[in-house]
């Protein structure tokens, strides 16, 4: 099962990063990115929980720091991505599935908006003052309008890829065999017990009838 969960993780990373770099970062849209990948990670987290959710997040960060075209810092995203991605996990249901989609994309608003906040903020220390330029207001507002409109078509795909590959082809296989296991002496408990009970009363009615039978001989002789 967790070798499902990183080789599920890493292959929604790295697709998702791909088609953020090569196609919608290429469609030159007002103010923000639509963040693929940040949706990748939330509905990894929204699965997995909080500590699940910290560590892909730092991963998918981290990969992203390294991509070409980065023009920041290394571990600037990965820093915001893994707080990101532990806060999400913080509010995983407890069934593991989403009842309603109010929730969902409740936290895609307040981590489009929390992750550019924080983007931001880890820039201004390291001296980026590129988001000031932009427009700090128009990056909150472009960020939450474009991931908000994307999440309904990728959220709840990969919330329902990360509880499919929760299923251990093993564990399954095992549950299968204690079934069989189970039918069997169900079978056996319906057929041969009962076979052998029905010997068992033959036997003591066959006893039954020879006791009958002698006495009533014994009785012949007395009289």
């Amino acid at each position: 099962m967790r070798f499902n969960r990183m080789l599920l993780s890493v292959t929604l990373v790295v697709v998702a990063l791909v088609v953020q770099v090569s196609v919608l970062a290429r469609l030159h849209l007002p103010g923000a990115v639509p963040d693929l990948l940040l949706l990748t990670v939330l509905g990894l987290a929204l699965v997995y929980g909080h500590v699940g959710g910290c560590l892909i997040g730092f991963g998918a960060g981290l990969l992203a720091d390294l991509a070409p075209p980065a023009d920041h810092a290394a571990g600037r995203y990965a820093l915001v991505l893994c707080v990101i991605g532990y806060l999400a996990g913080l509010v995983k249901p407890e069934s593991g599935q989403v009842r309603t989609a109010t929730g969902p994309m409740a936290v895609v608003v307040c981590a489009a908006i929390g992750s550019t906040l924080l983007y931001a903020g880890v820039g201004a220390l390291v001296g980026d003052t590129a988001a000031r330029h932009v427009g700090l207001g128009g990056l909150l507002f472009s960020a939450a309008l474009y991931d908000l409109l994307l999440a309904p078509f990728v959220v709840p795909g990969v919330m329902w890829l990360a509880r499919r590959a929760e299923n251990d082809p093993l564990a399954e296989a095992g549950g299968s065999g204690k079934t069989s296991d189970v039918a069997s002496g169900w079978l056996s408990s319906g057929t041969g017990l009962r076979i052998g009970s029905q010997r068992g009363g033959f036997r003591m009615k066959a006893s039954k009838a020879r006791v009958a039978r002698a006495g009533r001989i014994k009785g012949v002789k007395r009289l």
